[in-house]
């Protein structure tokens, strides 16, 4: 019978990764891989009441990347299913199996706490430029109904049918262990976190792989979890580096300096609000490293390929465990 892994990335997430582990034993998987970024609460120790986890505590915040790469590195199973902490299984996961047998990835579909679909988030299409610009033009936000944004997000998709999906969230996918190793994992210059998901699914389907979503596999997801303990100028320059990064390697070159445009453009009214939230001398340092990164970006577009640094076969890594190896 195809074996299963779950790979969870954890940082400072001890209010919910215990029930993340206590939905997947109730779900059947045994084979379950945690690696902490540094955390500095009690993750690691809740993460000790699971004898048969395998924990691997990284010395340093590695970002999401590189610690999911990490962890399927220490894996020997036929399928691999990412998972945040913040989500917690609701069924067994096998149908995504089966469906990535067949399609080299899947996905079940993130609820809310009260049962209801997260929409515009379990899935999406992969995100064209007009709708990164979009994005950093504040445009979805004040205007979340516009054709861009409800093509983008799928906001018309029907979340009771089956179907084949551009780019589900890092939060619930399962990819099956050949397609991962074609792929060479995710690229962790995506770092530390945002848009390597995105990627990920782009290279899987740019290498003639597909994602099926199953409605009726389920998990509930707190979302935003992680991202909320990051500082609001960190965010700001994370989600930036990440978002031009992908648009680097995958837009066209004119397209791509349109957005680079759009970023400078869209940085002016997130510096007014970042000065009432967090002061002037924090706002101003964060809007004056988007603007340079997003000039020097147009200037010169220069990105490194997409392949991690971190190999299945030559690479193993400092770790504790808290049971047998997964």
């Amino acid at each position: 019978m195809p074996s299963t892994s779950v790979v969870i990335v954890t940082y400072n997430s001890q209010d919910v990764i215990g029930p993340c582990l206590e939905s997947c034993l109730a779900a059947g998987l045994t084979s379950l891989v945690v690696v902490d970024n540094r955390s500095t609460d009690g993750t690691v120790a809740e993460v000790h009441r699971f004898p048969s986890v395998h924990l691997i505590e990284n010395p340093v915040n590695r970002g999401f990347a590189a610690a999911v790469n990490q962890g399927a590195a220490e894996l020997d199973s036929d399928f691999i299913l990412l998972l945040n902490p913040d989500a917690r299984l609701q069924n067994p996961v096998q149908p995504l199996c089966e469906a990535a047998a067949l399609a080299g990835a899947s996905c079940g579909q993130l609820q809310n706490a009260d049962g209801t679909p997260q929409r515009g988030f379990t899935f999406r299409r992969l995100p064209s430029t007009l709708a990164l610009a979009f994005e950093v033009l504040g445009i979805n936000r004040f205007w979340p109904s516009n054709p861009v944004n409800k093509n983008y997000r799928c906001l018309n998709a029907d979340l009771s049918v089956p179907a084949d999906v551009e780019q589900p969230a890092g939060a619930f996918l399962m990819v099956r262990r050949d397609v991962w190793d074609t792929l060479g994992g995710m690229d962790e210059q995506f770092h530390p976190v945002w848009f390597e998901d995105v990627d990920l699914c782009f290279r899987l389907r740019e290498n003639g792989f597909h994602i099926r979503y199953l409605p009726f596999v389920k998990a509930f997801h707190m979302g935003g979890h992680s991202a909320g303990r990051i500082a609001w100028e960190c965010r700001q320059r994370y989600w930036y580096a990440s978002l031009l990064r992908y648009a680097a390697m995958h837009a066209g070159p004119f397209s791509f300096r349109l957005l680079c445009l759009a970023v400078l453009v869209g940085a002016t009214p997130r510096l007014s609000t970042g000065i009432r939230r967090e002061g002037s001398t924090v706002a101003i340092a964060s809007w004056f490293e988007v603007v340079r990164l997003a000039g020097s970006y147009m200037l010169r577009r220069r990105v490194a390929s997409a392949v991690p640094s971190v190999s299945r076969q030559t690479h193993r890594f400092t770790k504790t465990s808290t049971g047998t190896r997964a």
